[in-house]
C-alpha cells in the first residue's frame, strides 16, 4: 500500500507540477513562462518526487516506465497491475483538481485542450499522426534508456533523479511543439478525459507509442548493457 500511494502521489504532482504550469502560466499575460517554462516544470516534478518516494516505490510514475522496467528485468510483473492503477487513478485526481481551479477563472468559458495531447489537427503544430506516433515512440525509449542506466548499480548514486528529471525537461523541450509530450500515458488519459471529443479518441496512441518504446528500451538494456 505505501508503494501504491507513493505512486499515486508521484504521479499526481506530475500532472498537477506539468500540466497546471501548461493551463495556468505558460501564456500568463505579460509574463508566461512559455515552453521552456513548462517543460522544466514537468521535469523538476519527476526530480522532486524522486527524491521524496523514490525510495519507496521507485519513482515510476508512469505505465510505460514500469512495463520498461519490467521488460528490462527490474521490475516483478506481479506488481504491474497495482503500479498502474495508482498512476492512472493519481492522474486523473490531478487533472480533476487543475479543473476545479481553473473553473474558477473569472473569464472562464471552456478547457479548451486542457495541455491534453493530440495529433493531426490537435498537435499544436499540425503534426500527423505517423509523426507523432514515431516522437512518443523514440522519445520513450530514450527516457527508459537513461532510467535503466542511471539507476544501475555501478552508475554514479545518488544522480538519477537529476539525470532523470534533466532527460524529461529535454523530452518536452523536442516535443511540445510536436504533440504537446506524452511518454507517459497516465499523463494522457487525464487530460483527455476532460478534453474530451476528439483528444479522448486519440488516446489510443498515447498508450500505444510510449508503451512500445519503453518495452523495446528494457530489452535493449537487458541484452546491451545490464551486463557485469
Amino acid at each position: 500500500m505505501k508503494k501504491l500511494l507513493a505512486e499515486f502521489f508521484g504521479t499526481f504532482w506530475l500532472v498537477f507540477g506539468g500540466c497546471g504550469s501548461a493551463i495556468y502560466a505558460a501564456a500568463f499575460p505579460d509574463v508566461g513562462i512559455g515552453l521552456l517554462g513548462v517543460s522544466l516544470a514537468f521535469g523538476l516534478t519527476v526530480l522532486t518526487m524522486a527524491y521524496a518516494v523514490g525510495h519507496v516505490s521507485g519513482a515510476h510514475f508512469n505505465p510505460a516506465v514500469s512495463l520498461g522496467l519490467w521488460a528490462g528485468g527490474k521490475f516483478e510483473g506481479k506488481h504491474l497491475l497495482g503500479y498502474i492503477i495508482a498512476q492512472v487513478v493519481g492522474a486523473i485526481a490531478a487533472a480533476g483538481v487543475l479543473y476545479l481551479i481553473v473553473s474558477g477563472k473569472s473569464d472562464f468559458t471552456d478547457i479548451g485542450g486542457f495541455a491534453a495531447n493530440g495529433y493531426g489537427e490537435l498537435s499544436p503544430g499540425g503534426y500527423s499522426m505517423v509523426s507523432v506516433l514515431v516522437a512518443e515512440f523514440v522519445l520513450t525509449m530514450f527516457f527508459l534508456l537513461i532510467i535503466l542506466g542511471s539507476t544501475y548499480p555501478k552508475a554514479p548514486k545518488g544522480f538519477a533523479g537529476i539525470a532523470i528529471g534533466l532527460a524529461l525537461t529535454l523530452i518536452h523541450l523536442i516535443s511540445i511543439p510536436i504533440s504537446n509530450t506524452s511518454v507517459n500515458p497516465a499523463r494522457s488519459t487525464s487530460q483527455a478525459l476532460f478534453a474530451g471529443g476528439d483528444f479522448t479518441a486519440q488516446l489510443w496512441l498515447f498508450w500505444l507509442a510510449p508503451i512500445a518504446g519503453a518495452i523495446v528500451a528494457g530489452f535493449i538494456h537487458k541484452a546491451f548493457f545490464d551486463k557485469e
